[in-house]
């Protein structure tokens, strides 16, 4: 066994989306940082969906970008195609989704990481844990070298005891075939951290030479690309973009699904883990969605240098001669030639209610986790947990008070705040329903709340804050000038209303008021403003989305005001719950087992009543 001892600030245990952030965020703020990976070929690895952000998930990825990460100028460099969903709807729910060219995303990122000061990246797989009176100290790896440091983040992704399954294979490998991470559970419970087991699932990948694009609909990007990153300049991205396809299983699909559901390692017991509700295999939504006789099925380009196409919707666990029988009934993929079977992959991950709101393990002091390790699904959900879990790494490190995003200031906060507060029986995923705020925390503010706080951290430099407080000031300005100019009801202004389908003026009004009505907006009412100035398109498009919900946004910003009046009310440390003789025993046990650090987070543990929360508060008072 080797001899090797190696010391560290901080150890990175995976380099997938969350390891990459936290190493990154860590090596960035002046720590010594080492990233350990089964596979340095396998760095940022997409081994599923080949695109990045998405519904909700798109505002994950700007605010990781706020924040100081990697990911958003990541994707800006790799994509091949481009698209912000939902425009259609309100400013709250655009999301922006990119097709990634799968390769070029792994390589430069593995480029970025290899070229940042203080980061090492090791190939090597970790073993165990060195845990001394419960505070974390190193760890080792399967060779027996032991690496030293002030903490450790946990990123494993999918790789802890993975099993890939379809039919009555199974093989014990990770994504892609390679090597799973067989040795850390066992380390994990010895330190008194509970597991548990999950499963997501992949569809097949075919040769796009053997598909017929005739029978489908061709999904294209958007004109205009609107970058990830607040720091790309959106001239620089303007590309020809690659189409994607859309297709429907029909009848046919459903009937050779139902012939085999009983060979599903799903339905016969084979894979022991729950998969995401929300991203359920084909099998899965035939058996529970009885009455569609279609689902969708999107073919997408794996990169610009591969013929592998991604059938994007048909996932499956299915045995191999199953899948080609019902892939071969989807119109234009008659002939499709298999280039990788679908698969489910099996995985262990920690139970719920086991880390503080910072993602610090209670069981294990300086222990952070981050990512699909922690009962998450997706690579922006678990980028968004890196960052936070490489911040509150070196803040431990260095003996200072971690970081804890609130719920009303980013979806990053309320992403870690559900994973540490509410029982899931399924992989987690991010969706605007989740957000109560969610009128306030747009993608396209994501910079104006965030920037400030990566900051004071120190991943953001003083020339972007500087300028992202310049933008905020100009957009102030300019709300302030068009609330304060008026126009009147003279023939001029009548005729432009009139050309615009707008109701005319009785009276003056404000352009802001303008503003306001439904079939107006910024750039439209131009040739009523005189005095208008040439303005950057992110702060118009800022200018017009405040002026024209402001109404909306006011009472948000009201509710976030009150409830944070008893969100922020602090439980003291100490507190035993069994002395609350009032509490339901349920919530009782609740609140001993997650030991929540304030009032709102305590409200948010299932089982705790709005009774149980005013027992809480009572006893508080009387304590005090």
């Amino acid at each position: 066994m080797s001899n090797v001892v190696e010391n560290y600030d901080v150890i990175v245990v995976g380099a997938g989306h969350a390891g990459c952030e936290a190493a990154l965020a860590s090596a960035r703020l002046g720590m010594d940082t080492i990233v350990f990976t089964i596979s340095i070929d396998s760095v940022a690895l997409m081994p599923c969906n080949p695109n990045i952000g998405g519904t909700s998930k798109g505002h994950l990825v700007r605010e990781v970008d706020a924040l100081g990460g990697e990911m958003g100028k990541n994707i800006d460099k790799t994509f091949i195609q481009s698209k912000m969903l939902n425009k259609s709807k309100g400013p709250a729910v655009h999301s922006l989704r990119a097709q990634a060219d799968k390769h070029h995303y792994t390589e430069e990122m593995r480029k970025t990481l290899e070229n940042t000061d203080n980061l090492t990246l090791r190939q090597a797989e970790v073993s165990d844990l060195i845990v001394e009176d419960g505070v974390i100290k190193g760890v080792k790896t399967t060779t027996g070298a032991t690496y030293f440091a002030k903490s450790v983040i946990l990123a494993t992704g999918v790789y802890l005891k993975a099993k890939c399954i379809h039919g009555e294979v199974c093989q014990e490998t990770g994504p892609n075939g390679l090597a799973a991470a067989n040795y850390l559970t066992q380390s994990l419970i010895d330190n008194g951290i509970e597991m548990r087991r999950f499963k997501t699932g992949t569809p097949a990948r075919v040769d796009k030479r053997t598909v017929d694009f005739s029978k489908m609909e061709e999904q294209f990007g958007d004109e205009r690309i609107v970058p990830f990153s607040f720091t790309t300049d959106p001239d620089s991205i303007q590309k020809d973009q690659v189409s994607c396809w859309l297709t429907y299983t029909n009848e046919e699909t459903h009937e050779i699904i139902k012939e085999n559901i009983h060979r599903s390692p799903l339905f016969s017991g084979m894979i022991e883990g729950t998969g995401p509700r929300y991203c359920p295999s084909i099998e899965d939504k035939v058996v529970k969605f009885e009455d569609k006789n279609r689902h969708q099925v999107f073919i997408e380009p794996e990169g610009l240098y591969t013929n592998e196409m991604y059938l994007g919707g048909m996932s499956s666990s299915l045995p191999e001669d199953v899948q080609f029988a019902m892939y071969h009934t989807v119109p234009g993929l008659e002939n499709a030639k298999i280039v990788r079977n679908a698969y489910a992959i099996e995985y262990d991950c920690i139970e719920y209610g086991q880390l503080h709101p910072d993602l610090e393990f209670k069981a294990v002091k300086g222990l952070f986790s981050a990512g699909q390790f922690n009962g998450s699904s997706g690579y922006e959900e678990a980028a968004a947990q890196g960052i936070v879990a490489g911040i509150n790494a070196v803040k431990y490190a260095r003996g200072e008070e971690t970081l804890v995003i609130d719920r009303s200031v980013g979806y990053i906060g309320v992403l870690i705040d559900d994973l540490v507060t509410k029982e899931s029986h399924e992989p987690y995923r991010m969706m605007t329903s989740r957000a109560e705020y969610r009128l306030l925390l747009r993608q396209d503010n994501a910079d104006l709340r965030l920037t400030p706080l990566g900051y004071e951290v120190g991943l953001i430099d003083q020339e972007r804050y500087d300028s992202v407080v310049a933008k905020e000031k100009a957009i102030e300005k300019e709300i302030d000038r068009l609330e304060e100019t008026y126009v009147g009801a003279n023939k001029k202004v009548q005729k432009i209303l009139e050309k615009l389908d707008s109701t005319t003026l009785k009276t003056a009004t404000s352009l802001a008021e303008l503003i306001r009505r439904p079939e107006l907006d910024y750039e439209l009412i131009k040739d009523l403003d005189k005095e208008r100035s040439e303005l950057p398109e992110d702060v118009k498009e800022q200018v017009n989305i405040n002026i024209k919900y402001s109404g909306y946004i006011e009472r948000q910003k009201k509710q976030v005001e009150k409830f944070k009046k008893i969100e922020d009310m602090k439980i003291p440390e100490d507190l035993d719950y069994d002395d609350v003789v009032s509490l339901r025993i349920e919530a009782r046990q609740k609140l001993q087992k997650y030991r929540p650090v304030n009032i709102g987070q305590a409200s948010r543990i299932s089982g705790v009543s709005p009774a149980d929360i005013s027992v809480l508060l009572i006893y508080m008072e009387q304590k005090k």
